[in-house]
């Protein structure tokens, strides 16, 4: 049971910068008139004087002092505003006016909908051509995503996965791979301050059958099945989830150019080890995609040479002691591994997880740690606390 439906009165807090996100966020789960206070940016790291200044100071958003906002959103009594609530309506004309292709161009750049490269329109004609590519029919809902696990989810159907495919630049024959990925859940759009960027690899038959590139050059722009595949599930996520607006539905301080692609099929003739998708019960010869949320940054590595293992330690308590970094490698250094007795991926996975240990202070300090685990582990909350 929330505070307010126990009959607790609550304020929201939050620092000036998260402003306009709040206010949206509040809006797109029916409470527009949240009672809401601000203090300055940063929180963290700031003496307990400082800290004090920020309560006793001003509200940087409404310019009032900040104990005066918080007291009377604890106090007021709720207008009708309050308790009317929202409601939204998702429908939107299926077609665009008839224009020029320039004016069109720009109408898509204008409303967001584009990645800022240049798209291909998508026309009734396309749309039909790209949904050739299936056997699902054009109405069928295929998933949900949504940008934060704060705001709504939003709806859509194969009609509109294709339409961002033929954006993109897709063939039909890609389509059942942009299907998988939308209707994973998973959003390649992700809202955080951290600058999430989706990640996908495609395992099984259909990565030849649609002439995928899983050699030279596989995380690079060098094949058109790879950049237009990642590319559609990125536009598919921004235009299918309620957008991804600079500071308001996207907040990633830095962004990430794996939000244009990031989609590559494993290289399973020439890998010694099992491929990706068997992990999670498909059969070698199912067709796959595993999309990862979280991609923030890229360290480099090496194979087995003489010091690997320093290098590997390093490189790995590098990484957010929060979540799983995905090690990609040539089949190669695939196979050198081997030759030193890792005959499974499971054993060099186990070797980084009893190896790569940072000391503790380092691992509290992470800013996921600090905001999500160290509360509860200070309240004592299992197994936070006693790990």
């Amino acid at each position: 049971m929330s505070l307010e439906e126990a009959g607790i009165p609550t304020v929201a807090l939050h620092t000036n910068v998260f402003a306009r996100l709040a206010k949206a966020t509040a809006l797109a789960n029916g409470m527009p008139t949240t009672r809401q206070a601000y203090v300055p940016q940063p929180v963290v790291d700031r003496s307990a004087a400082g800290l004090r200044a920020y309560i006793e100071g001003i509200d940087p958003v409404s310019r009032r002092p900040f104990m005066q906002e918080l007291i009377e959103g604890l106090s007021g009594p709720l207008s009708s505003d309050d308790l009317k609530g929202v409601s939204f309506d998702r429908s939107r004309e299926r077609l665009l006016e008839p224009d020029t292709e320039d004016n069109l161009r720009q109408l898509f750049v204008d409303n967001y909908w584009t990645d800022y490269l240049p798209i291909v329109l998508p026309t009734e004609e396309r749309v039909a051509a790209m949904l050739k590519g299936t056997s699902h029919a054009p109405d069928k809902v295929v998933g949900r995503l949504r940008p934060a696990e704060f705001r709504e989810y939003w709806e859509f159907t194969v009609e509109k996965v294709a339409v961002n495919a033929v954006m993109a630049g897709a063939k039909p024959e890609y389509l059942p791979v942009i299907l998988a990925m939308a209707a994973s859940g998973t959003t390649a759009r992700s809202s955080s301050t951290t600058s999430f960027a989706g990640i996908a690899v495609v395992n099984g038959p259909i990565r030849n059958e649609i002439g995928m590139n899983a050699g030279i050059g596989v995380m690079g722009p060098f094949n058109h099945a790879n950049a237009t595949i990642g590319r559609a599930w990125n536009l598919l996520s921004q235009n299918l989830q309620g957008g991804s607006t600079p500071n308001e539905s996207y907040m990633g301080t830095l962004g990430n150019w794996y939000s244009y692609s990031a989609t590559f099929p494993e290289n399973e003739e020439r890998s010694p080890w099992e491929p990706l998708h068997t992990r999670y019960g498909f059969k070698r010869g199912d067709s796959a995609v595993t999309v990862f949320r979280g991609g923030r940054y890229t360290q480099a590595g090496f194979g087995p040479r003489a010091t690997w293992q320093e290098k590997f330690k390093r490189v790995f308590a590098a990484c957010s002691p929060r979540q799983s970094p995905l090690l990609v490698m040539d089949p190669i250094v695939a196979r050198l591994f081997t030759d030193v007795g890792f005959n499974s991926k499971e054993k060099l996975i186990d070797w980084i997880e009893k190896n790569a240990t940072i000391p503790a202070r380092e691992y509290w300090d992470d800013q996921w740690v600090q905001t999500l685990l160290k509360p509860l582990a200070v309240s004592g909350v299992e197994p936070y606390a006693s790990n």
